[in-house]
């Protein structure tokens, strides 16, 4: 199952840069957005829809639904998109495995320090990536697949 996902951290979840750029370059079959939020919210969800080409199958899903959806999927190609590094890490604690981690959009919020081009960290963000890089998780940072490959781990 490793190899066919592909996990990102991007606080805008589905946007042009995914639909634009990840999902030709990756060719999957399918995106499981993993959000409370943005799974409790009926609006976020239909933009969503919209926005992802009906080719590709969207789910929209909790931590929990997730994980149970993801440790079923077989050998569905598959981009994983997570808003923050603590649901990335979620699903590893629960049982989904991934070889590494793409942090391409963690955007700037009071408190937060710059790592990359687009990436600002929390100090929960940047705990979140140390456990996730300590359970032999790589990190690449990025925010279009044609950005040179960065390790945010050097600088956590």
């Amino acid at each position: 199952m490793t190899a066919n996902l592909f996990v990102r951290v991007d606080d805008r979840l589905v946007h042009g840069q995914i639909v634009e750029g990840w999902l030709p370059y990756l060719k999957v079959h399918r995106v499981v957005v993993v959000s409370e939020e943005a799974a409790a919210d009926p609006i976020q969800r239909t933009l969503m829809k919209l926005a992802v080409p009906e080719s590709i199958q969207l789910k929209i899903l909790s931590v929990d639904a997730a994980a149970a959806e993801l440790s079923e999927s077989g050998q569905v190609k598959t981009l994983v998109l997570v808003p923050s590094p603590q649901e990335a890490l979620a699903l590893l604690e629960k049982g989904i495995a991934f070889e590494s981690l793409n942090v391409g959009g963690l955007h700037y919020n009071a408190g937060k320090v710059q790592l990359g081009k687009a990436i600002f960290l929390s100090d929960t963000d940047r705990s979140a990536l140390k456990s996730i890089a300590e359970k032999g998780v790589s990190l690449e940072g990025r925010a279009v697949p044609s950005d040179p490959v960065t390790n945010p781990a050097e600088q956590l």
